[in-house]
């Protein structure tokens, strides 16, 4: 079924406005981030930028929402692939890293839970508790299947997770960094999963 072209330039225009408010966020927080701060940077004036979210608490769930979707494709997409654990754990960790240097980034850092209302507090914790069961899952196939190292899957899931997450705070945009971060990363943050026959 075809989309609403409308409905298409919303969606389009509406994923540009939280790429900047990310960029936003990540640089000066929630408190030093102001509407007009992203309405600014899109070019729009404050009016406009009201047509597609009716405050910045909203903004901010948004952004992690998004962000939220961008780690479970990844992790779809390893996982579709197959292979054994330590190859699902490094394409998810290329497939979330790619989409946060490349041109659907930046990604919001979730560092502002705490300012979100109850109830989108509650969503977005319990979407981040599930991705996070969801890679302790890969890393149990790859100690079951003999790829992975035994090791505690929470602590272990928990300092990769928290390794990617915190890329956007330091990554401004620079191209050949990207490459290196993509080609980098992946094995560096997996080379001490990896259970080596010898």
């Amino acid at each position: 079924m075809a989309r609403n072209p409308d409905e298409t330039r919303f969606q389009a225009q509406r994923d540009r406005v939280l790429k900047a408010a990310a960029h936003c966020f990540n640089q000066k927080g929630y408190s030093g981030t102001s509407l007009k701060n992203v309405a600014d940077m899109l070019g729009l004036t404050d009016p406009a930028l009201y047509y597609y979210v009716r405050n910045k608490e909203e903004l901010v769930y948004l952004c992690y929402v998004r962000a939220a979707d961008v780690g479970r494709e990844a992790m779809q997409r390893a996982v579709a692939e197959g292979g054994n654990g330590i190859c699902q754990v490094r394409q998810y960790l290329r497939y979330h890293i790619e989409i946060m240097v490349g041109e659907r980034g930046p990604i919001a850092i979730m560092s502002e839970i705490p300012s979100l209302k109850p109830e989108h507090r509650d969503e977005v914790l319990e979407v981040s508790r599930q991705h996070s069961l969801n890679f302790e899952k890969i890393l149990e196939h790859g100690i079951a299947d003999g790829s992975i190292h035994s090791c505690d899957v929470r602590m272990t899931g928990n300092a990769i997770m928290g390794s990617i997450n915190w890329i956007p705070k330091w990554y401004h945009g620079d191209t050949k960094m990207a490459e290196k971060i993509v080609a980098e990363f992946p094995g560096v943050l997996s080379r001490g999963l990896e259970k080596v026959s010898r």
